[in-house]
């Protein structure tokens, strides 16, 4: 049976994928205007946009509904 390695994540989730938008942001500056750099900038935009999502959906503002 193989067992999965297991790593402790040291920063959160929002801020790894932040860290990778901006990654992506200046790897895709660095090129000409193409498909290349637009596919890079629509993976940092999907990256925020994930991030952004991670923190509402852990928010304490954000509360089940109650019961009537």
């Amino acid at each position: 049976m193989q067992h999965r390695r297991r790593f402790k994540q040291t920063l959160s989730l929002e801020e790894r994928l932040a860290r990778e938008a901006e990654r992506l942001r200046e790897q895709a500056k660095k090129l000409p205007h193409g498909l290349e750099r637009e596919t890079l900038l629509r993976k940092a935009r999907q990256a925020e946009t994930g991030s952004h999502m991670s923190e509402w959906l852990t928010s304490p503002g954000l509360q089940p509904p109650k019961p009537a």
